[in-house]
Order: C-alpha cells, then structure tokens, then sequence
C-alpha cells in the first residue's frame, strides 16, 4: 500500500460475515439467540446475558447521531486531504451505539439526535463500509 492510501480494515473469520454484509451494501450484525440483543464489535458470546448462540443478522441501518468529535490532526497520511473530518457515535434504533462517520452533510450541519441512516463506501473491490448520512 502506497503511504498516502488511506489503510483499510482488513477482514478475519470472525467479522467476514459483518464485510460480506457491507459488500452487499447491508449493515450485518451479531445478535444474540437468547435475549435478542444486537452486538458490535465481534464478540464471543452476548454482552446482556453472556450466552454464546450468536447469529449474524441485518439491522435496520437507522440511527440517530449520539455524539460526535471533529479531527484536525492528520494521524495517517491517508486522511491528510480528509482533515478536517467527523468521527461519530450512531445510536442505531436496535439500541446499540457504533461509531463511524457521518457523510452527505458538512460538519457544521451534525447536531446530537439528528436523524441518520446507513450508507456505504467501497474504498476498494474486497472492502466497502458502513457510514451513515442524514435520513431522507
């Protein structure tokens, strides 16, 4: 990889379902069997009641902005032309808080609740990632 490319997540067994899903422009997570809560990152068994029956399912994508920071320090050479830009907290509507990017908006228009909903990037053939956009 060339150093001025931004570095891409690279895929393991546990979370090729989650990049399989995102591939497919789907937001794919585990859940659990048991109770029903939805997990993030890859986990071995549920954070609510530790059992280990886990599925990978599809989420609804639909969020709602819970904080968010915006970063003006180039850390990798990849994000120089990126800078500055948001890095964000998503309270999805299953309950669970992700964090990504919110794109399709400028920086100065992301307010805490804002409605969003879930988009992907293809930064490459193998890798495409969620982010999320204000909802229509």
């Amino acid at each position: 990889m060339a150093e001025s490319e931004v570095p891409l997540p690279v895929p393991d067994e546990r979370s090729k379902p989650f990049f399989e899903g995102a591939k497919r422009h789907e937001l794919v997570l585990q859940k659990c069997k048991s109770c029903g809560a939805v997990l993030w990152p890859v986990k071995f068994r549920c954070d609510s009641c530790l059992n280990t029956e886990l599925e990978w399912a599809k989420v609804s994508g639909k969020g709602k902005l819970y904080t968010f920071a915006i970063m003006h320090q180039v850390f990798h050479p990849g994000f120089a032309d990126k800078v500055p830009y948001n890095i964000a907290v998503v309270e999805l509507d299953e309950g669970l808080r992700v964090t990504t990017n919110v794109v399709g908006c400028s920086n100065s228009e992301l307010r805490a609740d804002m409605p969003l909903e879930v988009t992907f990037e293809d930064l490459s053939e193998k890798v495409t990632i969620p982010k999320f956009k204000p909802a229509e």
